[in-house]
């Protein structure tokens, strides 16, 4: 009986390994980003809020959007195998590959699906996948995202303060509140992300936006107010921030 069941393990682990794209299951790393067998995709096509995003729903009250669609991406998935297609190297930051990424059971992409949900936006740059119609489409239904008002991820990651208001509940009279809400200077920390980041000029003559700050570095404590927070030094290096040069290690 043990034999069979190595022999099992064994097959099952070469069939994997023929297959990087292939899992058992994924790590959900944030609303537009999967790992599976040890790689990690960036949804191709789409531009997903970060986890420590905050956008304001329907009632002018803020929300954890990254959080949210990072959960809604994990609900779509569930308990369910996924498969891959590996479309190279991120073009930006070469720490995650690109993929366009199907659950067992669907034929629906999560990339599709997450535009269509109104939890990520419809991003063509360099993207071989397109999904303007469902965005369109989610928009219009007020899904998601689209139901309050938010900034691109992109405008966010970027620190871009006086990027495009997006969804039904932006009011031009309310503009300069609405910011406040979408940048706070107080940016609440994810449970569990206890990496602090922020953007220096410095750290772009290297090709970086910024740099990242870990508990064990000098640097830590003094910074009060981050532009980011990330749950791994993975997460932060493929958003280009580089580690502060006195963290230990």
């Amino acid at each position: 009986m043990q034999s069979r069941v190595l022999l099992a393990a064994a097959l099952i682990s070469s069939v994997v390994s023929a297959n990087p794209g292939f899992a058992a299951s994924a790590t959900v790393r944030d609303g537009g980003t999967v790992e599976v067998a040890g790689v990690a995709y960036r949804l191709d096509g789409i531009d997903a809020p970060e986890v420590d995003q905050t956008c304001i729903d329907n009632h002018a009250d803020a929300w954890a959007c990254g959080v949210e669609a990072r959960d809604h991406l994990s609900g779509l998935i569930g308990s369910r195998q996924v498969r891959c297609e590996d479309l190279g190297v991120g073009t930006t930051y070469k720490k995650r590959h690109i993929g366009i990424c199907t659950v067992e059971g669907d034929s629906t992409s999560l990339n599709q699906l997450l535009v269509r949900q109104g939890f990520a936006l419809n991003f063509e740059p360099y993207a071989r996948a397109r999904f303007k119609e469902d965005e369109t489409d989610a928009k219009a239904d007020r899904r998601g995202l689209w139901k309050g008002c938010f900034v691109a991820p992109q405008d966010f990651r970027w620190g871009k303060k006086d990027g495009v208001l997006l969804g039904e509940s932006c009011r031009a009279d309310k503009d300069k509140e609405i910011r406040a809400a979408l940048f706070p200077s107080d940016l609440i920390m994810p449970a569990g992300c206890s990496i602090k980041a922020s953007f220096a000029v410095r750290a772009r003559v290297t090709g970086k936006v910024g740099v990242y700050h870990l508990q064990g570095c000098r640097s830590y404590p003094a910074l009060t107010k981050p532009d980011r927070w990330f749950c791994s030094e993975a997460d932060a290096q493929a958003a280009g921030f580089r580690k502060a040069y006195n963290c230990r290690g």
